[in-house]
């Protein structure tokens, strides 16, 4: 497999030319409109034929990265062993440290090349499902951190703190106070970690997302779900393909949906641990905080609150909420919030549609004890397992994310995208 992949190069020689033109050309952003429209030529050559080849071979590479689908290497560590064994396939670590050091501006979109294969991958009924199982699995981390869990019932992060009471509820409490809970690769590797240890922890039986208070000069004091996507850290060009926008749909919030993958023996009704999940939004819901929303079993939302989906203000995909939002709100209304930025006011009847309960701000906490108390029970989790299995069946979530894995990389380099979010560059993150 290798060698043919080597003769495809080399008989090519379309990944030799763009690596030529990336060393002999100036930077993205100094190239005269002839050097653009070459480069561009030259590396839709070289993604045709990584294509073709991945159209024909994916599931022997995937099979020949994973020893035959004995090891569970996560997308990052697939990634790595593709550019080590295909040279070309996908960007090295040299590239992509490379890319890195830049603002999404200047980067030369190698990431798309990742979302080539990883689509390729997720869209085999063998290869696929099986990745899918991968990130699935608990993280390094939270399996470092799973024992002091387990005694202390505490763990504080940077972006998350997750609290275990003697009630059996985890209490996982976004807390970025000085940027409005803007999700970032800090917060993603923080919610899910903190999800893990939930799921991990025997003695949980429910889990809460909520925000926390912040000190954002606007909202001092006051309690905010999610402001979405950081669009500063976003034109700064830290918001990967894989580690955030690929990660935080395949981990924490595929397992809020489906559980966590953990083998043991005892286990042999089931190699899921899954747990039912409310959450309360406080102040806003934006983007990425509308999407969380869609994976949860009960929504409460102060009567001042308001949900939004700004993709077109954006230029991104939002997500996994073109999948799941029609489910909730039927096609007309998906439109009006996905294409045209519609914003949805708590107070409002089309909000009950993706909310279950509309409370006072100030009888929020009791609601929200209220609706863990209803959810803590045995019936709950396995009706909540048949209710996901008949709503978002495994296959149309993974062709879904097939497509999303190329389509959301070829989104953050359009032009269109880089020039919305350089207008938030030098600006402080404030809700869309």
């Amino acid at each position: 497999m290798r060698g043919v992949w080597a003769e495809c190069v080399a008989d090519s020689g379309v990944v030799a030319r763009v690596d030529e033109l990336v060393a002999g050309l100036p930077g993205p952003l100094a190239r005269t409109s002839e050097q653009r429209a070459e480069m561009a030529a030259a590396k839709d050559a070289a993604r045709a034929l990584r294509v073709a080849f991945l159209d024909a071979y994916a599931d022997a590479v995937y099979e020949l990265l994973t020893g035959g689908r004995a090891e569970s290497p996560r997308m990052e560590e697939l990634l790595v062993a593709a550019a080590g064994e295909f040279p070309g396939l996908v960007p090295g670590e040299a590239r992509l440290a490379s890319e890195r050091s830049r603002p999404q501006a200047a980067k030369e979109g190698d990431e798309i090349d990742q979302g080539i294969f990883l689509r390729a991958v997720l869209r085999s009924p063998s290869a696929g499902p099986h990745l899918l199982d991968s990130m699935l699995r608990p993280t390094p981390r939270a399996l470092g951190l799973v024992e002091e869990f387990s005694r202390t019932g505490v763990v504080e992060m940077e972006s998350v703190r997750v609290e275990r009471g003697d009630d059996g509820v985890a209490r996982l409490t976004m807390c970025r106070d000085d940027c409005l809970n803007a999700e970032d690769v800090r917060q993603v590797d923080d919610m899910e970690t903190a999800v893990d240890l939930a799921l991990l922890d025997p003695a949980v039986r429910v889990g809460l997302l909520r925000g926390g208070e912040m000190t954002h000069p606007r909202y001092r004091g006051r309690r905010v779900f999610s402001a979405g996507i950081n669009l500063k850290s976003l034109s700064s060009g830290d918001i990967p393909l894989v580690g955030f926008l690929l990660r935080r749909e395949l981990g924490y919030l595929h397992k809020l949906v489906r559980g966590l993958r953990a083998d043991h023996p005892g286990r042999w009704h089931s190699p899921l641990v899954e747990k039912p999940w409310v959450a309360a939004v406080d102040g806003f819901a934006i983007g990425g905080g509308t999407q969380i929303l869609l994976v949860c079993d009960h929504v409460l939302a102060a009567s001042d609150a308001y949900l939004s989906l700004p993709a077109a203000k954006e230029g991104i995909i939002p997500g996994v909420a073109n999948f799941r939002f029609s489910r909730y709100v039927g096609p007309r209304l998906s439109r009006q919030v996905i294409l045209e930025g519609r914003r949805i006011r708590a107070a409002e009847p089309d909000a009950r549609l993706l909310v279950d309960e509309v409370v006072e701000p100030e009888h929020m906490d009791a609601a929200v004890e209220a609706s863990l108390a209803r959810l803590d029970g045995a019936a709950v989790l396995a009706n909540r397992r048949m209710l996901n299995l008949a709503e978002e069946p495994p296959d149309a979530f993974r062709a879904y994310m097939a497509e999303f894995a190329l389509q959301q990389a070829l989104r953050i380099y359009g032009q269109d995208v880089i020039d919305k979010v350089g207008r938030f560059g030098s600006a402080p993150p404030a809700p869309g």
